[in-house]
């Protein structure tokens, strides 16, 4: 395409954003409340994907040691729990030190259960090469010796995985259904343009014009429409996530759990949202020649 042609395209297709005003500014907002949703559907879902990964490998099999095994006992069942090769790392901690922990987290009412009314167990907490070996794992630790009880998180785990899934599933549902509803209003706002324009439009086909040359500046105004439906998204969505992200990250600095950081997470976001927008725009465009430009 020459550049003189593709300026008039493009001039022509800024013009009819004006001419058609108030069906151009509906097929816009459509656009934009679409794209709301979108971005924000996508940031949740990424974030949960992102959380659901964190828990995955942090889940760990606790082996809990029976009271009366001594240290060299204890030191023989690290050796055969560290002879696994599903296993990573292999960490002690005393009931002792649990116990100051649960103090550290419930309050000092809970010393009087200090020395030998210590009802807490000495642990192994296994780390697996693969988070789907915990499970493997707790059961073979139960059958060894100076073991008492083996658990892993893989019940809570897997209730979490189902949660995800069904947010994810729902999510792609109703994005889906979001873009429909843009498609739709932007195809009623070419078609619009393309019945005000029917007597220009049989002029050019008589003087020769080629398919192409009528097409592009419809193509290029559901691209308009799209790309300016996705300004605001952009601009809400990025504060929006900015704003989350620094009040959460207090919450979770405590915690191996953790946000998307916003800069390339937010920068593929606003890649993402622009892109939808101008396909969705095009698209509309594109079904709406098909129905109402017969060429």
């Amino acid at each position: 395409m020459k550049m003189r042609t593709f300026k008039r395209h493009f001039g022509e297709s800024i013009k009819s954003l004006r001419r058609n005003g108030w069906m151009s500014v509906a097929a816009i907002s459509a656009v934009t409340v679409t794209l709301i949703l979108v971005g924000v559907l996508l940031s949740i879902l990424m974030n949960v994907n992102k959380l659901a990964s964190d828990v995955e490998n942090d889940v760990q099999v606790r082996v809990f040691v029976e009271r009366k095994t001594t240290k060299n006992q204890q030191a023989d069942l690290k050796k055969k729990l560290e002879s696994y090769s599903e296993v990573k790392k292999v960490t002690f901690s005393s009931k002792k030190e649990q116990l100051q922990q649960v103090v550290g987290s419930y309050g000092n009412e809970f010393k009087l259960f200090g020395g030998d009314d210590n009802p807490l167990y000495d642990t192994f907490d296994v780390q697996t090469k693969k988070p789907k070996q915990t499970e493997q794992i707790a059961k073979r630790a139960k059958g060894l010796d100076y073991v008492n009880d083996a658990s892993f998180g893989g019940t809570s785990a897997k209730k979490l995985f189902k949660v995800v899934g069904n947010i994810q599933k729902w999510g792609m549902i109703i994005s889906a259904l979001l873009l429909f509803v843009a498609v739709f209003l932007i195809s009623n706002t070419i078609r619009i343009t393309i019945l005000s324009r029917r007597n220009e439009i049989g002029i050019m086909r008589l003087v020769g014009a080629t398919n192409g040359f009528i097409r592009w500046p419809f193509l290029l105004e559901g691209a308009w429409t799209g790309l300016l439906g996705a300004i605001i998204p952009i601009i809400l969505v990025d504060f929006g996530y900015i704003w989350i992200y620094n009040g959460l990250q207090v919450s979770l600095a405590s915690t191996s759990y953790q946000l998307l950081t916003p800069g390339t997470f937010l920068a593929e976001i606003d890649l993402l949202l622009v892109s939808i927008g101008i396909i969705i725009g095009a698209l509309g465009s594109f079904v709406s020649m098909r129905r109402f430009l017969k060429i």
